[in-house]
């Protein structure tokens, strides 16, 4: 069969980065199978090379979508007119992490790293992106967050750990004189939000878990921090697992609209009265969680609704108490945004068969537009499959839940259980080119949501913290013999995959259940949590007290020590794949290289990729070209799969 060849070639030098005994896979020179269009089935690079939005913002006027692009290799920043059009980059230094913005809509404010180490420098573009100048360059220490500009534009707040490394201080900077003031020392991870319209504060978030924040407000006139919440029981405000949460403040500063778990089960839709400092629901459900939230044109709500990992997002006006759903975009998950002084919302939206498309919605005509189209690379509608939650009941009488990507035409396939980290993330209906890939092969892909997941509520989430841990853990063991006792999998031939807390997940049930899983992926994961939480990034440790305890308190230390997946390495029996971004630093390569030295010291086949240019995942196209048909090619030589 005739096949079209793309080869992608890069070279890395591997004398300084030699690693003693444990010899690493450097990526050098790969050659990708890029197939024919319409052939059955694609090829692996047709699903990689799958290309769309990664995140879009509308611009303040209205006049714009701006999005995170890798249509380079590298992620940058491209814009594109709401009226639609071809999109136009505007960046072209890559390791572009977030973007913003500027109030009146001239321009943009965005953050990149170098090679993934996560420490940001700031800089500011036209929209024409013909003038562009560095406001703030990287330090050794400076781990950033950014909050928000001042409604006149003139400034910023951020927070930065430069200080001491360790915790987050906020600064106010002053676009047009340069200056940057340091107006709050912080302890732990305070973050400025939101400003509110008439300059004078800004909300500020104190993370005290991957799931739950404490609220304050921040007076720029006094530099003075008021308290507005610290819940007994944990809870977010507008930010915590929501990653595209916001606080919206009406007009005339009143009030805020957010999402809120605050004192209830479920996540709602909340107006928060500043005058009271009240919390009162205008939207809610039973059991789903509302998790976006936007004001737009300062009529109109609108707001996502997590069901079971799938989204939906409605729109209503809270003077009437009317609310409709907008119809018509594809199954999956979305993002919101919207211009200052218009009825018109923008939706960023990934799933199953879609690698980001962008829409406009206009409210008062109900218009829906596709305003950016997201590039397949030739694969068909055909070529993707939905997934469908599956609920099973844990040993100890919980239900869980997880999504399922089947085969069609083939009866009890074999599987790998893809878990996803955090721990408090969710597996969700977005786009993933690995599962779909797995089967368009006749590999089913399982992706759990095992206790200490979010989007199924707070009892849930919370389920799995400190010394329940490996309730967790146990959970694999139980959803996958629950597959294969309805036949939905041959329970036999399982792998588990999986990044960061996923990465941990895979090393732990494979030490603490050595039969149930053929193989595992662990990709940079944790492997000994006390070394993990003494080296963590300070945005980690700042959450990681509510879940995990105190790292430096000798009882927890014991507890972690015994329950980490390297104390019980000689337990695992399987060949294990390791990967491991030089520069991540959030979860040390260390921690990859610690399981690594133990399982080949007792003799378990093990491979060890390090990406000499990347932090906590893979960004740039060549390393994902090399890193996932590795990895296909691992776990398919050992479910014996043809």
């Amino acid at each position: 069969m005739t096949r079209l060849i793309l080869a992608i070639v890069w070279l890395f030098a591997t004398s300084a980065l030699a690693q003693d005994d444990l010899d690493p896979i450097l990526p050098t020179e790969t050659t990708i199978e890029y197939g024919l269009a319409g052939e059955d089935p694609p090829a692996l690079a047709r699903y990689l090379l799958s290309r769309g939005a990664i995140t879009a913002t509308m611009s303040p006027t209205g006049e714009h979508v701006a999005l995170i692009l890798d249509t380079t290799g590298e992620r940058e920043v491209w814009v594109v007119p709401t009226t639609g059009g071809a999109p136009r980059q505007l960046t072209f230094r890559g390791g572009v992490r977030f973007f913003h913005w500027l109030p009146d809509g001239s321009g943009l404010f965005y953050g990149a790293d170098d090679d993934g180490n996560q420490l940001e420098a700031y800089y500011e573009i036209d929209v024409e992106g013909t003038r562009e100048r560095l406001v703030l360059d990287s330090t050794e220490n400076g781990f950033r967050a950014f909050g928000d500009f001042s409604p006149d534009g003139r400034r910023f707040a951020f927070a930065s750990t430069e200080r001491n490394g360790v915790d987050y201080d906020i600064y106010v900077g002053d676009r047009a004189t340069g200056d940057i003031e340091m107006a709050y020392e912080g302890n732990r991870a305070f973050v400025p939000r939101q400003w509110s319209p008439d300059g004078t504060r800004f909300f500020v978030t104190e993370q005290v878990g991957e799931d739950s924040v404490n609220l304050h407000v921040f007076d720029t006139r006094t530099n003075e921090m008021t308290t507005l919440f610290v819940p007994d029981d944990r809870a977010a405000f507008a930010y915590g697992f929501q990653s595209n949460a916001s606080f919206e403040w009406t007009e005339d500063g009143s009030s805020v609209y957010y999402a809120s778990n605050h004192e209830r089960e479920f996540t709602a839709l909340v107006r928060h009265d500043l005058g009271t400092n009240s919390l009162e629901p205008v939207v809610e459900y039973e059991d789903h969680d509302v998790a976006d939230v936007r004001l737009v044109g300062g009529r109109w709500l609108a707001w996502t609704v997590n069901v079971d990992g799938f989204d939906r997002v409605f729109v209503g006006d809270p003077r009437t108490d009317e609310a409709f759903e907008i119809e018509g975009l594809p199954v999956g998950v979305y993002g919101l945004s919207a211009a200052d002084d218009e009825g018109t919302l923008a939706i960023d939206t990934t799933g199953p068969y879609n690698p980001g498309d962008v829409y406009t919605y206009q409210i008062e005509s109900s218009l829906l537009t596709k305003v950016y189209a997201s590039n397949r690379a030739g694969l068909r509608d055909e070529d993707f499959v939905v997934p469908t939650s599956v609920l099973c009941e844990a040993r100890d009488g919980l239900q869980l839940q997880g999504l399922l990507y089947l085969p069609d035409g083939v009866a009890q396939p074999p599987v790998v259980f893809d878990v996803h980290g955090g721990p408090t993330g969710q597996s969700r209906a977005e786009w993933n080119p690995v599962a779909q890939f797995f089967v368009s092969q006749g590999i089913a892909v399982f992706e759990p949501n095992v206790r200490g997941s979010t989007g199924f509520g707070r009892s849930y989430f919370k389920a799995d913290d400190r010394r329940q841990r490996l309730d967790s853990v146990r959970d694999l063991v139980d959803m996958l013999d629950c597959l294969g006792e309805r036949g939905l999998v041959d329970a036999s031939r399982a792998a588990v995959r999986g990044g960061s807390y996923g990465g941990y997940m895979v090393n732990a049930v494979l030490a603490g259940y050595p039969d149930a899983f053929a193989a595992g992926v662990s990709l940079f994961g944790v492997g000994n949590w006390v070394t993990a939480l003494e080296i963590a990034s300070p945005d980690v440790k700042a959450s990681d007290l509510v879940e995990y305890g105190d790292i430096e308190d000798e009882a927890w230390r014991t507890f972690y020590r015994d329950i980490s997946p390297v104390t019980i390495a000689d337990r695992i029996r399987v060949p294990v794949l390791y990967m491991h971004g030089a520069n991540d630093p959030v979860v040390d390569k260390g921690e990859s290289e610690q399981m690594v030295r133990a399982l080949r010291a007792g003799n378990v086949p093990v491979e060890y990729v390090l990406f000499p240019d990347e932090g906590h995942g893979w960004q740039k196209t060549k390393n994902r070209l090399f890193g996932y048909p590795y990895e296909v090619d691992f776990l398919r030589r050992h479910l014996t799969v043809d």
